[in-house]
């Protein structure tokens, strides 16, 4: 499964983003980013949908399937963070109660959308310390691959790493800087993203783990990520820049950080340098 998300509604090259020229290619429509027409629901205004069975077991099936594989793999604040918001098997999560929890362990809320996110409102939103996310799960015949953005990328994959303190104040500095990149910048914010958010490692005392949430809600990129299968390149902001990327292939190269406070550290003096922040 490569499931969309609202990192890739920046700007390619071209003008365009990278699902907007799939879209003309023929690729799922679900994948045009779309402008916000007024304020979302957010908090204790998100009103929970009357999921059916089957969203419910989808649900489990994929939680099930993804915790499985995950110990191990996955580093330390991912999981710490699924406990620490009360994600399991059993329901799909409330929207509203995630972000309260959220909201007292990093100050960070959530946003109910209705899709993937046109740049400018997604980057409004992070950059104001708010998670937009859908709440509306994939059927039974997408449960290996969906090109759309689902409720078990966002909850499952995103919100975890939101309880990670230096991941979060990342992910609001990048929201702040990408609102005033112009022109290529914007590429290269987007290559950043892709490469931390989406397809992040991390070292630890225990070895190479998963942060991003494109690898931990895809079964296929779990395992490509660590098998030795992916070239892992030492994490650098300046040379992830220039590092091009497939929205839908498995990915060739993989960046991995030393810690989190790294990650800060270098997107604070990579955006100053380029009068972003």
């Amino acid at each position: 499964m490569k499931s969309a998300s609202e990192s890739d509604a920046f700007l390619t090259d071209r003008g365009k983003t990278a699902y907007e020229s799939a879209v003309e290619e023929g690729i799922d429509p679900r994948c045009v980013p779309i402008h916000l027409n007024g304020p979302v629901p957010v908090g204790d205004e998100i009103v929970t949908p009357d999921y059916s069975e089957e969203d419910q077991n989808n649900w489990k099936f994929l939680f099930n399937r993804q915790m499985d594989l995950l110990p191990g793999r996955a580093g330390d604040a991912f999981m710490n963070g699924v406990e620490e918001l009360g994600i399991t098997s059993e329901g799909i999560p409330s929207l509203a109660k995630m972000s309260e929890r959220m909201e007292a362990v990093t100050n960070w809320r959530i946003a109910r959308i209705p899709g993937l996110l046109h740049e400018k409102d997604f980057f409004n939103l992070i950059s104001n310390r708010v998670f937009p996310s859908t709440d509306y799960l994939r059927g039974a015949d997408e449960l290996d691959y969906t090109p759309a953005p689902d409720c078990f990328h966002d909850m499952f994959g995103h919100m975890p790493m939101l309880s990670e303190p230096a991941f979060a104040d990342y992910y609001q500095l990048f929201g702040q800087a990408a609102m005033n990149a112009e022109g290529h910048q914007r590429v290269q914010l987007e290559r950043l993203h892709w490469f931390t958010v989406e397809f992040g490692l991390v070292r630890q005392e225990n070895g190479l783990r998963i942060f991003g949430a494109g690898i931990l809600s895809s079964k296929g990129e779990v395992t490509h990520a660590v098998n030795g299968e992916a070239k892992v390149i030492p994490f650098s902001a300046d040379r992830v820049v220039e590092q091009e990327y497939e929205v839908w292939n498995l990915q060739p190269r993989l960046f991995a950080l030393e810690s989190f406070d790294q990650l800060v550290s270098e997107f604070r003096n990579w955006t100053t340098n380029q009068g972003l922040l």
